[in-house]
């Protein structure tokens, strides 16, 4: 029977999730000035090729009407999706961690287990099944959908992640490009420019967000009053330009050209309002709306009615480069240039915007477990969303250099630009009005509203940048499913092998047993079960001296139970030393590396602990607070231990620490009974070994029903199973984090068919 009383010195610290990050006053006031160098960087960026998207720079200029049209099709697309879909209505729905993008909306959808600390360090009860608690509100959404989903939310995300790689490219190189307005011989070295650039930008990345939005966020500051200053000494030119405020102008636009592509350009404007979203984790909703609707949102109006109005006015000599040619005064002039400055140094920050928010994408899908457990670096003690991951910035980088070099220049990647963007627009229209149904309760027509008028804009920028898929529109959309087909597999194999791992926790009383004498036995039948009848069961007052029976259970013949003969047990000497196991999954019993361990080496240590590990929504715990112990009353010697773990700490189980819990668990029992374990646990502490499963993944063979082979099904699943999942696991293993001594770790190797 397991000791569950733990005295009170034994305090927990708290398990609930992490809720959104709350500021008030001054400090919502300092949250919502830093968004502008992570959040709206990217959004606030778009002037500089937006206009040049709807027009190509080797195009005449447009009639004065078609212009009014083109910036009210921009100033709508504005106000409909970033304004009023994404901040009022998008960022209600993050998670109940303050979390937000696709992957957030598809766990308010189906919510993830929450983990069970106390059930975790059962280890002798009669059910080793795993019972989480699920997070309320989940909803009542049918199981039938959950796949779908699911592989729809990974789909976006992957182009999210897309969207990350592009963000860099375009609008750098479209910053860079203004240098060629000024100095047309320098035309031929924009993609130099750009990469002397990106490059060094993605060299600070490790330096963490929270240092870097305190440098961006001033600069972004200035950029967005630059660039809505210019557009009112711009709109000044031609006053009428306000017109486009009238929606009809935009319709008539349509009606008189015809031209559907015309909508690829002007998505262009919305790129980065996913960001505002995915980035909810960084900051918190209040903060987002207040800093886009007060400053951002009439900045970014401001100047494309600026831009407009010298088009207007200007005609074909500000077509090639509309950004650069419409800023007020000399092309040479200083404005031009502290404008130059600033719009490169901006990009940089849109770029940090986009690679933050894919950050923070692959942090939830790591512990949704449906990518490897990349090592993430926490760059924040009070926002756990910032984070660093060293692979995922490499990645970028390379990706991004290889993406300016081939596509050449700003025209050619807006092509591939604005697909991604749309897709994820569409998709988020679509997760959201079916959690306004099944997860908020709201009555069917508002979900149907939503989706049918949000849906309808979205579709229309979607199926415009279909149109571009052969002009460069499939890269974001091979980047895309290439991610969505490993974020699958990953998920797939891990569900495997945390389904083996589950099946394979045994009872500690079906494993070991205390005979007659006090000697610790083992089955040496693998399908050896300890048990006792309801007659033998342990009161609280005896002790492990116990007469215990061993029984085999025949499984071609029922539950039928014939007493095991004692040849058939295998002995276990009890050393003076310390053995710590490893439970990575949730759930009661012992780990199957236990049951391997004992019968590679048949002896068992004097102090056996398995530590169940529990990250908590805090930066740092204190070490009073650090472990939970449970013993295990039949069998002496046996704790359960729960490590909790705050996000920015390093993965490192301190044995000292673990002891000293457990001596004092010991002392409040018979004084001096207590003093001798107390005495014989700290002479086995100085023996300390962890002890971490290695599982060797093989594919189990599956049969037809009439017991037929399926070969080419069974090749293809041992092919991703043994050569890919295999070699993945051993590149990224689970102790990714452990920061102790290699020299006292045993790997039990374990066979794993899954």
């Amino acid at each position: 029977m397991d000791s569950r009383v733990v005295p009170d010195s034994f305090e927990k610290p708290v398990t609930q999730p992490r809720k959104p990050h709350v500021a008030r006053g001054w400090g919502l006031l300092s949250l919502s000035f830093s968004t502008l160098g992570i959040v709206y960087a990217d959004i606030g960026t778009s002037p500089l090729y937006t206009l040049n998207g709807i027009w190509a720079p080797d195009a005449p200029a447009p009639p004065k009407e078609d212009v009014i049209g083109g910036i009210s099709a921009t100033i709508w697309a504005m106000t409909l999706l970033p304004l009023v879909k994404y901040v009022f209505i998008c960022l209600h729905f993050g998670t109940g961690e303050g979390e937000g993008g696709s992957f957030a909306l598809f766990q308010g959808l189906y919510p993830p287990s929450r983990q069970d600390t106390d059930s975790d360090r059962v280890l002798t009860g009669d059910s080793t099944s795993d019972k989480t608690k699920s997070v309320s509100g989940s909803g009542h959404i049918p199981n039938r959908f959950r796949w779908p989903l699911f592989i729809w939310c990974l789909f976006a995300t992957g182009l999210t992640m897309a969207d990350g790689v592009l963000t860099p490219a375009v609008s750098v190189t479209s910053a860079a490009g203004g240098i060629a307005v000024a100095q047309p011989s320098t035309a031929n070295s924009v993609i130099g420019i750009s990469l002397a650039f990106l490059v060094p930008f993605f060299l600070v990345q490790p330096f963490g967000t929270g240092k870097l939005s305190f440098m961006f966020a001033p600069i972004a500051f200035i950029w967005l009053l630059l660039i809505g200053a210019t557009g009112i000494v711009n709109i000044v030119t031609v006053p009428g330009i306000f017109r486009a405020f009238d929606p009809s102008r935009a319709i008539l636009w349509f009606v008189r050209t015809k031209n559907y592509d015309n909508l690829t350009g002007v998505v262009l404007a919305l790129t980065g309002c996913e960001a505002m979203f995915a980035n909810l984790g960084q900051y918190n909703k209040l903060s987002i709306q207040i800093s886009f609707s007060v400053f951002v949102y009439p900045c970014l109006i401001l100047a494309y009615l600026g831009q407009g109005a010298r088009i207007i006015k200007d005609g074909d000599a500000v077509m090639n480069n509309i950004f650069y040619a419409t800023i007020p005064g000399s092309s040479n002039g200083p404005l031009f240039w502290i404008i130059y400055v600033f719009g490169i140094f901006a990009t940089l920050i849109a770029s940090q915007t986009m690679v933050t928010a894919t950050f923070s994408l692959i942090q939830q899908i790591v512990n949704m477990k449906s990518l490897p457990p990349l090592r993430l670096k926490h760059a924040s003690d009070s926002i756990q969303g910032r984070i660093y991951i060293p692979i995922v910035n490499w990645i970028l980088m390379i990706t991004i250099v290889i993406i300016v070099v081939a596509f050449k220049n700003s025209n050619n990647l807006t092509n591939a630009y604005g697909f991604a963007v749309a897709t994820v627009m569409f998709s988020t229209s679509t997760i959201i009005a079916v959690q306004m149904f099944y997860v908020k309760h709201w009555p069917i027509i508002v979900a149907l509203v939503f989706f049918l008028f949000f849906g309808f804009f979205d579709g229309l920028f979607w199926g415009a940048s279909l149109r571009k898929v052969p002009h460069g529109a499939w890269v974001p959309l091979m980047l895309a499913f290439v991610m969505m087909l490993f974020m699958l597999f990953w998920t797939w194999g891990k569900r495997l092998e945390d389904r083996f791992d589950g099946a394979n926790r045994q009872n500690l009383r079906h494993v070991i047993l205390a005979g007659e004498k006090g000697e610790v036995a083992i089955p040496v039948n693998e399908h050896l079960h300890a048990i006792t009848s309801e007659n033998d069961k342990l009161d609280e007052s005896e002790t492990v001296q116990e007469r215990y029976y061993y029984f085999t259970r025949d499984q071609t013949a029922g539950d039928s139970i014939q007493e095991q003969p004692e040849d058939d047990r295998g002995k276990l000497i009890r050393t003076p030393t310390c053995a710590v196991f490893y439970k990575f999954a949730p759930g009661k019993g012992v780990p199957h590396s236990f049951v391997r361990f004992i019968r590679q080496w048949p002896a068992l240590p004097q102090v056996v602990i398995f530590v169940s590990v529990c990250v908590l929504p805090v930066a740092r715990v204190p070490v009073d607070q650090r472990y939970s112990v449970d013993k295990v009353r039949s069998i002496k010697g046996f704790y359960g231990v729960t490590y909790y773990l705050g996000f920015r700490e390093d993965f490192e189980v301190k044995i000292d620490e673990v002891i000293e819990k457990i001596c004092l668990l010991e002392s409040f029992g018979n004084h001096r009974e207590s003093s001798v374990t107390i005495q014989e646990i700290r002479r086995a502490a100085f023996r300390a070994t962890h002890v971490i499963p290695y599982y060797h993944v093989v594919s189990k063979v599956e049969l037809r029903e009439d017991g037929l082979i399926r070969l080419p099904f069974n090749w293809i699943r041992r092919f991703l199973i043994e050569s890919i999942y295999r070699r993945l696991i051993i590149s990224f293993p689970e102790t990714a984090k452990w920061t102790g001594p290699a020299d006292e770790i045993i790997r039990v190797g374990i066979t794993a068919r899954i």
